[in-house]
């Protein structure tokens, strides 16, 4: 009995080595074949990316402003002529950038977004932006879907309506949606609208919040 006890002990020990060699073989080669982790690569989040919407671009040097926005959101809404107010008197002073971050709790946040998004491949991107925020009282709320309106606004538009609709119906426009509110999400972003000036998460309490944190960004920090 013992001679075949001790046969299947060193059997088991054989195959024990085996699989913990097999196991370092693989961590090996994944440390010299996965790319090297940076904090300012892709995985990082990051306020604003290659393929953010850029509405006016202050050149070199300028204050970048983000905003993280949901079209149905009517604080966003509320905030629409704020914003526009500041891109003219900062004309040529910052870069603005807009983001997507439809709420959930909106029942055509994302069809907005998806919207703008097909506008965006036909270079019309700021055009349906106005548009949307222009009408929100029309369809903000509305619990039944309101894609046929939007398209409806692309084609008073001028916009190539089978590309709209191409891009409409294809998962890559939702998820240039999602990426964007994901990023947010990571970005700390759970509310809208939501503003980060050169990078920095910006505090509101007041109306008039933004337009200091943006000058005082303007004037250096001070």
């Amino acid at each position: 009995m013992k001679t075949p006890v001790k046969a299947t002990l060193v059997s088991i020990a054989v195959v024990v080595m085996l699989l913990l060699a097999a196991l370092i073989y693989v961590l090996v080669n994944q440390s010299q074949t996965a790319p090297p982790s940076s904090g300012g690569g892709d995985a990082s989040p990051q306020v604003v990316r290659g393929s953010s919407h850029v509405l006016d671009d202050g050149g070199e040097g300028a204050v970048t402003v983000v905003e993280f926005l949901d079209f149905e959101c009517e604080a966003c809404g509320a905030f629409y002529p704020i914003v526009e107010d500041l891109r003219k008197q900062f004309d040529g002073e910052i870069t603005y950038v807009v983001r997507y971050f439809p709420l959930p709790g909106h029942a055509n946040s994302e069809n907005a977004a998806i919207a703008a998004e097909a506008a965006a491949q036909q270079g019309r991107f700021e055009d349906l932006y106005h548009r949307l925020f222009e009408t929100q009282a029309e369809w903000g709320e509305a619990q039944e879907s309101r894609a046929d309106l939007f398209r409806g606004f692309a084609e008073e538009l001028g916009l190539d309506m089978a590309a709209y609709d191409e891009a409409v119906a294809d998962p890559a426009t939702a998820m240039r949606v999602d990426m964007d509110f994901e990023e947010g999400r990571s970005l700390g972003v759970s509310s809208t609208p939501t503003f980060f000036v050169d990078g920095k998460l910006a505090e509101l309490q007041e109306w008039d919040d933004l337009e200091n944190v943006i000058q005082a960004a303007v004037n250096g920090g001070q």
